[in-house]
């Protein structure tokens, strides 16, 4: 497929150009959506022939026998992460914010604390705290505008409430792929702490060139007993309508806890994601996502050359992920300033960075996952926005 073929999405109850109106003030027409994480591809041909299928069929039943979908979730994690999972360690849930919220209720009590890495994804702190259980933000340190772990800070802010880490690997904002060591060291700093590791990986497959993901569970395969790991096609495939994810616990005993948890609350699985997700984990789907991440690449390149020649704003150097993390601390503006000149000048929609916790005020992200055209119009856009820089 061409991922330049533009592809009119406004009145499909689209949520990242149908809510732009109602949320920025920004009609499609105008409007440039760079906030949502999906992308503005079709996903692989041959998910959309397995839905096909489903329509011939015309007969939409409770989904049975799981042995080819869970197969296809083990052979994509051995051949794309080198990956053993076993059958019955997968559990498939209505996407991963559902997963993490699942997890604290499985492994958490209210008021215990749930650590997070700051700034991340800022679904964690609302489910969490909707939990009735408390967020201890642990900001990320920077070197150079990369993100890099400050785990003798950390020690400092724990309060002894505190029962897991959620890991966002690779992280999102700011497209870190952690190394082997750096992993081992969240690992030891969970089990010095007694806490329980829940490592999403959801955007594992979106990794650029040069540049390589390795799984948690291979990462310290001795904390089997308090890791939990979270993975989904949903991103990777662009999916994220399906809900679909999965939680994969290889310890026995949090095995039997989740499984309560998720029998208590009568979680079951959707048939059009479980299609989906089969299909799209296959020889298919990975000679896609590679042409996907070779075009992805084109587009982080044009945007970051785009942002270095505006005085004041620093692009963090992507390893993964389709979302470019911007800082605007140099240009001595307010995030209110930034926003405004972004939003009311340049006409894009993006994600504020405070949003994301701690360390992430001076920031804005950026959806690159569209047609390169649409990147080099947002670049041209925020070089005019901030013409008086030049």
């Amino acid at each position: 497929m061409s991922f330049d073929t533009p592809i009119d999405r406004t009145g499909s109850h689209c949520a990242k150009w149908d809510m732009m109106p109602s949320l920025y003030g920004l009609p499609p027409g105008e409007g440039l959506a760079m906030w949502v994480a999906d992308m503005e591809f079709r996903p692989p041909q041959v998910v959309q022939a397995a839905l096909e299928k489903m329509l011939a069929h015309g007969v939409y039943g409770y989904f049975g026998d799981e042995s080819a979908y869970l197969a296809a979730i083990r052979w994509w994690m051995a051949n794309r992460h080198g990956w053993e999972v076993a059958p019955e360690w997968i559990f498939t849930t209505h996407g991963l914010v559902n997963g993490t919220a699942l997890c604290v209720h499985s492994f958490t009590q209210p008021g215990d604390a749930v650590i997070l890495m700051t700034p991340v994804y800022h679904a964690f702190a609302r489910v969490i705290k909707a939990a009735g259980r408390e967020v201890l933000e642990c900001p990320l340190a920077l070197e150079d505008g990369t993100a890099r772990l400050d785990l003798a800070a950390w020690e400092g802010l724990l309060t002894g409430r505190e029962k897991m880490l959620i890991l966002c690997s690779p992280h999102n904002p700011g497209g870190r792929v952690w190394t082997a060591e750096e992993l081992r060291r969240i690992a030891d700093f969970c089990v010095k702490h007694g806490l329980i590791l829940v490592s999403d990986e959801i955007h594992h497959d979106l990794v650029f060139p040069g540049q390589k993901h390795l799984v948690m569970a291979k990462a310290a395969p001795d904390i089997a007993d308090r890791l939990v790991m979270m993975t989904a096609s949903t991103k990777t495939f662009n999916i994220a309508g399906a809900h679909i994810g999965n939680v994969i616990i290889a310890d026995p005993a949090l095995r039997k806890t989740f499984a309560n948890t998720i029998n208590a609350l009568g979680i079951s699985p959707n048939s059009f994601g479980m299609h989906m997700a089969t299909a799209a984990y296959s020889p298919e789907g990975a000679a896609w996502v590679d042409d996907l991440m070779r075009y992805l690449d084109g587009n982080r390149r044009l945007f970051d050359e785009g942002i270095a020649g505006i005085p004041g704003l620093r692009s963090t150097p992507l390893e993964a992920t389709y979302l470019a993390w911007v800082d605007f601390s140099g240009t001595g503006m307010t995030p209110a300033e930034v926003i405004e000149r972004v939003e009311k000048q340049a006409k894009i929609a993006t994600n504020h960075g405070a949003a994301f916790g701690k360390g992430g005020e001076a920031y804005l992200r950026f959806n690159l996952a569209c047609p390169r055209p649409q990147v080099a119009e947002a670049v041209a856009r925020l070089q005019h926005a901030f013409a008086d820089l030049q």
